[in-house]
């Protein structure tokens, strides 16, 4: 995805581990990378409340959609070990994630420990500040679960009969060019890009390459383009990018292959290795 003429700008990020682990900034060469919405009194949160979106990064875990909303962690103090690492500790799960900014690449190292064959969902809920203009960049052709949302949709009767998702492929799943992030038309759709592990969001002359790496486990990139199409009586713009574990949205509707697995060594761990470039 990178060319000759672009150049790496260093990244740094910071996160609040008291408050979900939740990434608060992503910022190099002048730009801060995640969106936030004011106002939201997100820090109030507490275990059981509906979803606050606050922008940033959410830490989605065992599931994104479904019961809890966006799931169990990020309402939760997780804690600190050092100033890199915090772990949190659920009934069925623990999770520590060790994140890091070293030579201006930021990674994100995970491990989850649970009971073997315990499923789940995970996803980096990434909220990006991007222009009209963005574009996301993925390999055409790829397959997409493409879920109803708002607006300029596929009329119902293209809809499979169990209405979860419309199968379909990148760029254009049902004739959405999904991988142009505006302008605003009062749509919003959600959208999983399959077994895409690698995708990079070009705005003007920056680019965002995100990059997950698991081994044996199903790697996808989840999208989230509300183009003031959501919530229906406030409409504002969010696009999420969000690398996951998992092939659906709801862990309660995953069927096979659908979620990640602890293997029979009880862990699983997994890499998001974030870098920005520049074109000249």
């Amino acid at each position: 995805m990178r060319t000759a003429a672009e150049d790496r700008v260093p990244l740094r990020v910071g996160s609040d581990d008291v408050h979900g682990g939740r990434w608060t900034t992503l910022s190099g060469g002048g730009r801060e990378w995640l969106w936030r919405r004011p106002g939201t009194r997100r820090n109030e949160a507490r275990p059981g409340d509906p979803f606050v979106d606050a922008g940033g990064l959410e830490e989605c875990l065992p599931t994104v959609r479904g019961r809890p909303d966006h799931g169990e962690v990020w309402s939760r103090r997780w804690r600190s070990s050092d100033a890199c690492t915090a772990t949190i500790e659920r009934p069925d799960f623990t999770l520590t994630r060790r994140l890091t900014d070293d030579s201006g690449v930021v990674v994100a190292d995970y491990r989850l420990q649970a009971d073997p064959g315990y499923r789940f969902l995970w996803a980096a809920h990434a909220l990006l500040d991007l222009s009209p203009a963005a574009r996301l960049e993925a390999p055409a052709g790829i397959p997409v679960r493409l879920y109803p949302e708002a607006g300029a949709l596929p009329s119902p009767d293209q809809w499979p009969p169990d209405g979860r998702w419309l199968p379909a492929s990148w760029p254009s799943p049902a004739g959405l060019p999904l991988d142009r992030l505006g302008p605003d038309d009062g749509t919003a759709v959600g959208a999983v890009l399959l077994d895409c592990p690698r995708v990079r969001v070009a705005d003007g002359t920056d680019r965002l390459t995100l990059h997950l790496e698991c081994d044996d486990q199903p790697r996808s990139t989840a999208l989230w383009r509300n183009l003031r199409g959501w919530p229906s009586a406030e409409p504002y713009r969010s696009i999420g990018v969000e690398p996951m574990l998992g092939r659906v949205f709801d862990l309660a509707g995953a069927g096979p292959g659908d979620a990640a697995e602890v293997p029979s060594g009880g862990a699983v761990t997994w890499r998001l290795t974030l870098t920005a470039h520049r074109a000249d």
